[in-house]
């Protein structure tokens, strides 16, 4: 049997790098590692938190060598008694000697080794060392470490301003800091509250009558419960993108994102609504995605239900796009020199023995390259994607921002191969931001808490890689299609342009549309590639857009799009 290194205890450190995630306005989004309070003396604590502590765990403290055998004796008689355990008999210095030395495994051996580090603690420091140094590094629930780390998240103030009530509250959170956490069961944690009280009565530490003109029957606190938020999708990745930026974390960090919690909570609002119709259609996932024109992301739907699935849709699941990808035949075409307003053929077609069919199974004859786009004809996208050569439609596609696989078959016109969200999103941003490439992200900068900048994003000119006079003849083009085309469900005030996506057999379900102000993508299906019950873009996807894009906007000020001509 080895017992652990303990020359050092008061330079130990047990903990975690504390990583805060926050919103672009500075409001928290989450937090991951461990957070640590102020080291405080136990004379500076008032009386009310140890007297709370010792009348619980351990009442002859300040009478044992580290192990209170008598202690052991009562708790064994009530065990017994009760017939199941009631009662570990631990004193609080085996118990600093558990949390700081040792594993939770319930052996002799470790027992054992507890047992000589109890008196090995008990043998260096004064009782009063002890009790600060379990004090400062106790846990108490939700990441926290120490009474003075608990005081400021669940009341606001420093440990050395807690009343009697709030050190009662903390001190039942050693027990079990999730069952008794104040935020999440307000009421449990005032009974074991309560109890705490009773417990300092019991030892004669607190009269019967202060004792219940403290009970309360449910906690308040400074921090309120917080429901699992559709923005751990975008929490998790940007976790993800920090690490690699600084290569993992060593020290305490703020990241500060791009999230916009306002356009976030109602994002997961209205994709919350849409989902309970998407079920009648046998839809059981989304994803939503939304962009400042230069990238920026300001909202992330990974998901319908992150605690089922912390699949990120938005960022890691590539789909066939249907529809949506003609975006890039059809700027492949104006770039050959089409214009909005040339006519081309809407008729039966055939390629290498493939016959792609419209949607509707009819042919409208010659129309306008605009009108070809806005009813989302098959055949036209199909010949103009032979017109100009499969190769030059995916050379478009890697331009713009697609680095999924693409193949070179015929349906290659028609979103046959599988690429992302972010990446479709990514290129539609391109027009908003007047044919400068688009990347996204989601990290402005990261700090350390005293305020060092040790990573910052570039914001050097992106790339121009479409013509601005392309630019003016796409927005036309797409405009239209959200307008008076497939896309007529998402038509809002704001100059605006998009484009539905529905693969075969209702697999997927897309609408990206943008205005001069944000690019926003949404994906309705199921992750195993089950069909649907005919839900298509141009429904509840282009709903579920319409009513993100018009919160999105509500205030905002007017901002053209070129080539869109604005309404009344």
């Amino acid at each position: 049997m080895s017992l652990p290194n303990i020359a050092n205890l008061e330079k130990a450190s047990y903990r975690k790098a504390e990583v805060r995630i926050v919103a672009v306005d500075g409001s928290p989004i989450f937090q991951f590692g461990n957070r640590h309070g102020k080291p405080v003396l136990l004379r500076n604590l008032p009386t009310t938190v140890p007297n709370a502590l010792l009348a619980t765990e351990d009442r002859r403290f300040y009478k044992h060598l580290g192990i209170d055998l008598i202690g052991i004796l009562r708790a064994l008689g009530r065990n017994i008694n009760a017939g199941r355990i009631l009662q570990g008999g631990s004193t609080i210095t085996q118990q600093l000697a558990k949390n700081l030395f040792l594993t939770q495994e319930r052996t002799l051996s470790r027992k054992i080794r507890e047992t000589l580090l109890a008196f090995w603690l008990e043998y260096r420091f004064t009782k009063d060392e002890i009790l600060t140094i379990y004090l400062n590094r106790a846990y108490f629930g939700a990441g926290l470490y120490g009474v003075d780390a608990a005081a400021r998240h669940y009341f606001g103030k420093s440990s050395s301003k807690l009343g009697l009530y709030e050190s009662a509250v903390l001190v039942g959170l050693l027990k079990a800091p999730s069952r008794y956490n104040p935020i999440v069961y307000p009421k449990r944690a005032a009974e074991r509250a309560n109890q705490i009280l009773r417990n300092m009565v019991a030892v004669g530490w607190l009269s019967e009558q202060a004792a219940h003109s403290q009970f309360r029957q449910s906690v308040a606190t400074v921090n309120k419960r917080v429901a699992r938020s559709g923005a751990r999708y975008f929490a998790d990745w940007v976790l993800r993108q920090a690490e690699g930026f600084l290569g993992g974390f060593d020290n305490d960090v703020i990241i500060h994102t791009t999230l916009d919690p306002t356009l976030q909570r109602a994002a997961e609002k209205h994709t919350s609504a849409v989902m309970s119709f998407a079920k009648e259609k046998r839809a059981g996932q989304v994803a939503v995605l939304t962009l400042s024109p230069n990238g920026a992301i300001r909202l992330m739907v990974g998901g319908s239900n992150y605690d089922f699935s912390q699949f990120n849709r938005a960022i890691q699941a590539r789909r066939q796009p249907g529809s949506a990808f003609k975006l890039f035949i059809y700027l492949a075409a104006v770039e050959s020199g089409l214009g909005p307003d040339q006519r081309v053929k809407d008729m039966p077609i055939a390629v290498q023995g493939w016959k792609p069919r419209n949607y509707n199974r009819r042919h409208l004859g010659p129309m306008t390259l605009r009108e070809g786009v806005a009813r989302s004809s098959n055949a036209i996208a199909v010949a103009l994607a032979e017109k100009v050569g499969r190769d030059k439609v995916v050379q478009v596609a890697r331009r713009l921002g697609v680095a999924s696989k693409l193949g070179s078959k015929p349906s290659l016109a028609l979103g046959a191969y599988e690429i992302k969200l972010s990446e479709l999103v990514a290129s539609y941003a391109t027009f908003a931001n007047a044919g400068r490439a688009v990347e996204p992200f989601g990290i402005e900068k990261i700090s350390t808490p005293d305020g060092r900048v040790i990573y910052s994003r570039s914001s050097g000119i992106s790339t121009q890689v479409v013509a601005d006079r392309d630019v003016i003849v796409m927005n036309d083009l797409l405009h239209a299609a959200l307008d008076w085309g497939t896309g007529k469900a998402a038509r809002i005030r704001p100059p605006a342009a998009g484009k539905t996506g529905t693969t075969q057999g209702y697999r997927d379900a897309w609408f990206i549309g943008y205005t001069g102000h944000y690019v926003t993508g949404v994906w309705m299906g199921n992750d195993n590639g089950q069909p649907t019950k005919g839900l298509t873009g141009g429904s509840l996807p282009a709903q579920l857009w319409k009513t993100i894009m018009e919160d999105a906007h509500r205030d905002l000020p007017y901002r053209r799009l070129p080539g869109v001509i604005a309404k009344d």
